[in-house]
């Protein structure tokens, strides 16, 4: 008997082991995927980031659209970024600034190309 239990004692360890290995893995942390929100006003700054890396969204008045990544160290990375130039009157276009994200629960927090936090968007899906 204390053959199978020294067996299952190892298997055990083994397995626990192996799974701990697997949770620690970089880039599986945080989830971008989805849309993200300054308000739920249908005219509030925006983006929606799909799975295998594209981007759309607005600033409030312009559209959005380009790429983005999840860099090791879990910073959203935004590249390729476009924009039209639409005027926009009492609009604070901060989103066309982005460069970079972190994410931190429901929160995102946009860092414009300086490292500066430009501003913050819900998860709302």
């Amino acid at each position: 008997m204390s053959g199978k239990r020294a067996t299952l004692a190892a298997f055990m360890v083994l397995s626990a082991v192996a799974l701990t290995g697997c949770a620690g893995s970089s880039g599986d942390s945080i989830d971008a995927v989805g849309t993200w929100s300054e308000s739920s006003d249908a005219d509030a700054p925006s983006l929606t980031l799909e799975q295998g890396g594209k981007l759309s969204g607005t600033d409030g008045c312009n559209q959005l659209s380009g790429e983005w990544k999840l860099e090791d160290d879990d910073i959203v990375s935004f590249e390729s970024v476009a924009s039209t130039q639409m005027a926009c009157e009492d609009v604070d276009t901060w989103l066309a600034g982005l460069s970079q994200a972190t994410i931190s629960g429901s929160t995102m927090t946009i860092e414009g190309s300086d490292g500066a936090e430009i501003g913050q968007l819900e998860r709302a899906d």
